[in-house]
């Protein structure tokens, strides 16, 4: 049964979801859908939610599975993906600033981590959940997230540390 306040304990989390769903697919309106998705069905199925569950494990949780379902599905079908306004803007602008490089290359090499390693970097990381919260979300042991975490932390490392090179080589 759930608890009065749900509902605006759930509001209070968007931002985070769609933190986390844009950090999964890196296209706005795909994160935003699943972020659409994990709300309609947290809505859905807050008579079912325990009292004593955190809202935010939970939503996170919700989102996980949806984003597990829609990657098995899309890996069936060809990726298609439409240009736009977007694209064409992100294509011709440049840093002009080493943080603006950092940053990309710091992305490049999440997208380069394996799903698990890369959702558990994000969860833990960017949206500050512990392990044992981490570990529910993803439904794995506690063991199993810190492995993740620390293996996709030095890849993340060793991915911005390899691109960071080359960039420096050519600037000089």
């Amino acid at each position: 049964m759930s608890a009065p306040g749900d509902v605006e304990r759930i509001e209070q989390c968007i931002p985070a979801l769609r933190r986390y769903a844009w950090t999964l697919f890196r296209h706005r309106d795909d994160a935003d859908d699943l972020v659409h998705d994990c709300l309609v069905r947290a809505l859905d199925k807050l008579h079912t939610r325990r009292d004593d569950a955190d809202v935010r494990a939970w939503l996170f949780t919700i989102m996980h599975n949806l984003f597990v379902s829609q990657h098995r599905r899309r890996r069936s079908r060809p990726v298609t993906e439409p240009l736009d306004d977007d694209h064409e803007v992100a294509a011709s602008l440049r840093p002009t600033q080493e943080d603006g490089l950092l940053w990309r290359d710091m992305l490049r090499g999440l997208d380069r981590l394996p799903e698990e390693q890369r959702s558990v970097v994000l969860l833990i990381s960017v949206e500050d959940l512990s392990y044992a919260e981490t570990a529910a979300v993803l439904g794995v042991p506690i063991g199993t997230v810190m492995s993740r975490l620390a293996r996709g932390r030095e890849r993340l490392r060793e991915y911005t540390d390899s691109d960071a090179r080359p960039a420096l080589r050519r600037v000089k």
